[in-house]
């Protein structure tokens, strides 16, 4: 009798066990719900994203936007500016009137380049371009070289006074300008080359044609030689730079 007992315990607390096992529920983990929730946000975002669509503007003409007003440029031309102007009008006016679609003249009263814009004008920056261009030709640069300032949009023009650089009088400030050309041009050529700009010498006054970034190299080695330093040194220096902007782009 003992013996059924305990078989009659054990098959009770079976059945206990089994029916236990069956109203247990399994527990969900919480990083399985937060990646639900996280991914039910994401879909219901791109639907508000991909509901309003962009709106799509046509292109404005130059015309519409200066709102049909016509603007002018004058640059003062001096004095010993007027026969290279003259020798060279037509590749000045060619690119002008030709590619930024501008009217350009020569006042010859008040001896001025009068460049301004009209109905063909596309471009609202081509009269900023041009007076650019026939600014950098009346400082003395070449017109191929000034043509550049129309084609490229990241050139610039900088111009500074040796005597900014260093207060100098008499043969002290002409042995500083000697420095910058150097024997026959060579150190402002080797400048040029070197940092891909173009220097301009007129009188103390030194202009730079090139990107931001030769401007500020051809400009400290100008500054060094002001100062005193040997062209070696500069040529040294300027290249050094030049090869470690090179590497980095």
């Amino acid at each position: 009798m003992a013996a059924a007992d305990n078989t009659t315990s054990e098959v009770t607390a079976a059945m206990d066990c089994e029916g236990g096992t069956e109203s247990f529920e399994k527990v969900k983990s919480k990083k399985s719900q937060k990646r639900k929730r996280a991914a039910a946000e994401a879909e219901m975002e791109s639907e508000d994203a991909a509901a309003p669509k962009r709106p799509q503007f046509p292109p404005i003409s130059g015309d519409r936007l200066t709102g049909g007003a016509v603007e002018m440029r004058k640059i003062p031309v001096p004095p010993h500016r007027y026969t290279p102007l003259k020798e060279n009008w037509l590749k000045i006016f060619t690119p002008i009137v030709e590619n930024l679609q501008l009217q350009v003249r020569f006042n010859l009263k008040t001896r001025n380049v009068e460049i301004k814009t009209c109905k063909e004008t596309q471009d609202i920056g081509a009269l900023t371009k041009a007076a650019d261009f026939v600014k950098a030709f009346v400082l003395g640069f070449q017109v191929e070289d000034a043509l550049a300032l129309i084609r490229l949009d990241e050139l610039f023009l900088e111009t500074f006074d040796v005597t900014d650089v260093k207060p100098l009088k008499g043969d002290h400030l002409s042995r500083a300008v000697g420095r910058i050309a150097g024997k026959g041009g060579k150190t402002k050529f080797t400048i040029e080359n070197v940092t891909k700009t173009r220097i301009v010498l007129a009188d103390t006054k030194v202009h730079i044609l090139g990107s931001f970034q030769n401007i500020k190299m051809a400009r400290t080695a100008i500054c060094n030689l002001i100062l005193g330093s040997p062209p070696s040194k500069v040529y040294g220096n300027i290249r050094a730079v030049a090869s470690r902007a090179a590497e980095r782009f």
